[in-house]
């Protein structure tokens, strides 16, 4: 029986470009782990969009002397086209500027307010007397009360990913004008997150299969306990709010963000001429809602919006938030102000796409941060990506085209080390399977190379070139043995490395789609049969020049 799978991303502000950062934290793992569904014959929805109503916008929008939606309109394009260039296979990346996204958050938002988890209540908020305005959160910065962080912003420190507000900041300072903002009275509605306190803690007491990090995080979060949580603000720019009388406020982000994975289930089932379909994602009992994101919104996904699904009812809480660490960029934080980041755009300009999501993955921030630097790319790419897969795959089905008329030759009987490599495939895809299934990218990544270097090894020992004019039938068995594990290398890669699986999967003669055969193999003539033909070989991947590293390394900062 197939799972039912909901994996909900991350939304991007769509106030600048995508660096390398944004997809190690949770766009590349949400991918490899839809793709591999998929090919395991789960019912997979993978949704997200551009964050159209985020104050990171307006600012943008402000800096530029442009209008948000142009802001807007420019970004979440760029995004379409890296998506597509990245091979990030999304079933809907829609934005929070729909007319559907709008209704759904007014039907959760007046669900909460009719139950009374909703409430009106005026609060203290900074006003610039300088701009003459009242300033969004992420329009104040300050000293992070608990780190001491100097540029923590008032929603949330990004150092140790505190949820702040305003008047939490030590020395407030306008983000605009840089002056200090006083704090004034306004009416707004608050969230009562305090009476979701209890069910919160029991219902993160059943979550054993999440990973440290987020369990600790959000543990900690609860035993600090729950605070009501405004979720208008006094901006032009956003959804409004649902009730006569408050056309000079907005949702807050926060509040309407989360809401857009509900919102986007929706209209991809209104896309598919089933608008009821969202429905098997969010109300099956069988049904799992995985959320994919980076460390610095934890809460909001283990906390908050869970709270909110308790208070409207009727829909599934996440099943598993597997938030990744942060990556760093030569051993410094990714800066947008300051050019330190490697733009995805520019990064696809210049280079493919399989070697980076290779990249990515082997050193993928699960339990701890990590370090992208030019340098080891290099490596990486050609000491194990070339030199270990690449070369395995090139020289097999080279020396076979060239020796057997271009087609899978016909084993004979196996001797116990072809056996046992077949075995260890069989005991691979099993394996990478369980890690995947456990989110746990690095690792089955590092198991699927560990059966290519055992396949080289075999190869080595075996040395076919060398017994090909005296025993050609042994010389056959050998290469339909390799050539059967290198078909298991292409389904267990096919998440990792979608682009170099699909040419591998023509060039070994396969038609269709790598995904037709599904999350499965076996060591059989009937997955590869002799007299198959063979597409001509060509390496998979390039090799990369050291200069790059120089040259790469150099453009870091050019533009701050």
């Amino acid at each position: 029986m197939p799972d039912r799978i909901l994996v909900a991303v991350a939304w991007p502000y769509a106030n600048g470009s995508l660096h390398l950062g944004h997809l190690a934290g949770c766009y590349l793992p949400a991918d490899i782990f839809a793709r591999y569904h998929r090919l395991k014959g789960d019912d997979v929805l993978m949704v997200s969009g551009s964050d159209q109503h985020g104050t990171p916008v307006t600012i943008r929008a402000e800096q530029e002397g442009t209008s948000p939606q142009e802001v807007v309109s420019k970004y979440h394009a760029e995004f379409l086209d890296s998506w597509e260039r990245m091979g990030i296979s999304f079933d809907l990346f829609t934005t929070t500027g729909t007319e559907n996204h709008r209704k759904v958050v007014h039907d959760l938002f007046l669900s909460l307010y009719h139950k009374g988890n909703i409430y009106k209540d005026t609060m203290l908020l900074p006003h610039c007397a300088r701009c003459t305005r009242f300033l969004p959160d992420r329009y104040v910065e300050g000293v992070c009360p608990h780190c001491d962080n100097p540029n923590a912003r008032g929603d949330q420190c990004d150092n140790c990913g505190k949820t702040l507000n305003p008047e939490d900041l030590v020395a407030p300072r306008c983000g605009i004008c840089g002056s200090a903002p006083e704090f004034r009275d306004s009416e707004h509605f608050f969230l009562r997150l305090s009476a979701f306190q209890e069910p919160l803690i029991e219902w993160v007491r059943q979550q054993d299969h999440w990973r440290s990090n987020v369990l600790n995080f959000t543990r900690s979060y609860l035993h600090d306990g729950l605070k009501d949580r405004a979720i208008t603000r006094d901006i032009s720019w956003g959804v409004p709010v649902p009730l006569d009388g408050y056309d000079d406020k907005r949702i807050y982000v926060w509040f309407e963000a989360v809401t857009g994975y509900l919102s986007a289930s929706a209209e991809w089932a209104q896309r598919q001429g089933r608008p009821e379909g969202w429905q098997e994602y969010w109300q099956a009992p069988d049904a799992k809602a995985y959320y994919f994101i980076g460390k610095d919104n934890i809460p909001f996904h283990s906390i908050i919006w869970p709270a909110m699904l308790i208070g409207r009812g009727g829909l599934n809480l996440p099943y598993d938030v597997p938030a990744n660490e942060f990556l760093s960029l030569e051993n410094r934080q990714f800066s947008t102000s300051r050019q330190w980041a490697v733009w995805l755009p520019d990064y696809l300009d210049r280079y493919e796409p399989d070697p980076l999501r290779y990249y990515l993955s082997i050193n993928m921030p699960e339990s701890g941060d990590s370090d992208f630097s030019w340098s080891e790319y290099v490596r990486r790419n050609n000491d194990e990506l070339v030199a270990t897969y690449g070369n395995l795959v090139n020289r097999v089905l080279t020396f076979t085209y060239r020796n057997f008329g271009g087609a899978v030759p016909a084993p004979s009987e196996l001797d116990a080390e072809s056996a046992a490599l077949l075995s260890r495939a069989s005991e691979t895809l099993e394996s990478v399977g369980g890690s995947l299934e456990r989110c746990r990218f690095r690792l089955a990544i590092g198991q699927a190379m560990g059966l290519a270097q055992d396949a080289n090894r075999y190869l080595n020992d075996k040395a076919p070139w060398k017994t090909l004019k005296e025993d050609r039938d042994s010389t056959a068995t050998v290469l339909w043995v390799a050539l059967s594990v290198i078909g298991c290398l292409k389904t267990i890669l096919s998440p990792f490395l979608p682009f170099s699986s699909a040419r591998l999967h023509e060039m070994m003669g396969f038609s269709g789609d790598v995904r037709d055969g599904g999350w499965s193999w076996s060591a059989t003539t009937d997955f590869l049969p002799p007299g198959q033909q063979l597409g001509k070989p060509e390496p998979l991947y390039v090799k990369l020049d050291e200069a790059v590293v120089e040259r790469e390394t150099a453009r870091l900062g050019a533009e701050a």
